[in-house]
């Protein structure tokens, strides 16, 4: 059933192993419940705000109201699309991308989790394949960019199995301590070196008016 008040219930990005889902309220219940299910090792941080820390069900409440504030707020010049993962028809993590001014820069950022057991299998990869194709085939972005502190090595292998390149350094603050935090460019010449055509979009057309406010060559 299509959804014309917001078309954004409607899409999906679909690759051989997973799918990408702009979530409805059912799925944001589901991503709230796997994120209280454990993101990561209680001694890691792989987040700028270590919104993970917090205990059920205040976690589950902050996703919620936090991802209801970010669909209230879209806009072309500020939107976030935090895509639930569905492997074998189970949400196991969610995978972001979103923009500030896209309609001037045509450059979006991504960012991404796994519930654990979810991890270590090569999915993480593979969704960022799946939303890079949205990015660029789909909306016509110029530029991706990611980033990961130093000691989260499995994001760093994402974003280079995905042909990012090292785009420099920062030292911020986390959870009291300096980590120094790695930047990543994807341009769309290299995306288009090593395309895939195995990744499928639905639902994009009636979604551009959200997102962008003019239509540009892809």
């Amino acid at each position: 059933m299509s959804n014309p008040h917001w078309p954004l219930f409607d899409l999906r990005v679909r690759t051989p192993r997973v799918e990408l889902r702009y979530p409805d309220d059912d799925h944001l219940v589901a991503i709230a419940n796997l994120a209280a299910e454990g993101i990561h090792d209680p001694d890691s941080m792989p987040f700028y705000v270590p919104w993970s820390r917090a205990p059920s069900p205040e976690l589950e409440r902050a996703m919620l109201q936090h991802m209801w504030s970010r669909r209230a707020s879209l806009c072309p010049d500020d939107w976030s699309l935090p895509l639930v993962v569905i492997e074998a028809d189970e949400p196991i993590g969610v995978q972001l991308l979103f923009a500030v001014n896209f309609p001037v820069s045509r450059t979006v950022e991504t960012g991404s989790w796994l519930v654990q057991r979810a991890q270590g299998r090569g999915v993480g990869t593979e969704m960022r394949a799946a939303v890079l194709h949205l990015a660029f085939d789909g909306l016509g972005s110029v530029e991706a960019y990611s980033a990961s502190f130093e000691d989260n090595p499995a994001s760093q292998a994402v974003s280079r199995a995905n042909g990012y390149e090292a785009n420099g350094t920062v030292l911020l603050a986390r959870e009291g301590r300096a980590a120094r935090n790695l930047k990543w460019v994807l341009t769309r010449d290299r995306w288009l070196e090593t395309r895939r055509v195995d990744i499928k979009i639905h639902g994009l057309e009636p979604c551009r008016p959200l997102l962008d406010r003019e239509l540009h060559p892809r």
